[in-house]
């Protein structure tokens, strides 16, 4: 009876049943949840506009037994540097200052914000690393780069930069998306240490989405390209089923 069950077992849930293999045996399929942080060097038009960035990372994606992958990545991208020309500049004074609705000289923080959402799929080259579950990663995928320029003035108050008004300032920016990744990823035997590393690349074809810069009185329609080059790396988690290590299968 114990035969039946496990033949039935096999033929219903055959992915469950193969996640059962040890990871240094077999190359298993593998859920994982990865969490990562990157350095990114702007490029093309985006260089022009910003420096170099932080990123946060947080993906879902699924091996297969074949070593196909595949799955859905997001990144939420900051930094400090921004270089606008003309931002903001009907509002400062002839001493360059912009003042609040006091007449108090505000203190002003300009920053970049910024996201991307990628669908995307690859396949894991298995000749180097511990198992059949580590080795060179090669991924492609097409999604959305968005960006902006964030103004922020918490300590004071602003009516030309409240509500609706802010965004004739924002720059507000986003378009199709390609991403190109190469790197290593690494299961442990053990379940211990699993991560990636390695370089990405982004290439978006995008354009501002405001009707208006109020600064410039112009409007920027015109298509940018916008490139991000880093070195990314993460933590995985990997969801796949281990089996015992005195396991019996009939």
């Amino acid at each position: 009876m114990s035969k039946w069950i496990t033949s039935a077992f096999v033929i219903f849930f055959p992915c469950y049943y193969f996640a059962q293999f040890q990871v240094r045996d077999s190359s298993l399929f593998d859920p994982q949840i990865a969490v990562s942080y990157a350095v990114q060097f702007p490029g093309g038009d985006m260089a022009d506009r910003f420096g170099i960035n932080g990123s946060i990372g947080l993906g879902f994606h699924i091996k297969t037994r074949t070593n196909w992958w595949y799955g859905v990545q997001g990144i939420y991208l900051f930094g400090k540097k921004v270089t606008e020309p003309e931002l903001l500049s009907n509002l400062y004074t002839s001493n360059g200052e912009i003042l609040d609705n006091q007449g108090q000289v505000a203190v002003m923080y300009i920053q970049e914000r910024g996201f991307a959402v990628t669908l995307e799929g690859g396949h894991l080259f298995d000749f180097i690393g511990p198992n059949p579950n580590s080795g060179l990663l090669l991924t492609a995928g097409v999604g959305i780069l968005q960006h902006k320029i964030r103004i922020e003035h918490q300590l004071n108050e602003i009516n030309a930069l409240s509500g609706d008004y802010l965004k004739g300032y924002d720059r507000l920016t986003n378009g199709l998306a390609l991403r190109q990744v190469i790197g290593y990823a690494h299961m442990s035997n053990n379940r211990l240490i699993n991560f990636f590393i390695g370089v990405e690349a982004y290439e978006g074809i995008t354009k501002n989405r405001r009707d208006l810069n109020f600064d410039t009185r112009i409007s920027d329609d015109k298509k940018r390209l916008d490139i991000l080059l880093g070195i990314r790396a993460g933590w995985v988690l990997h969801l796949y089923r281990r089996a015992p290590n005195d396991a019996y299968f009939y």
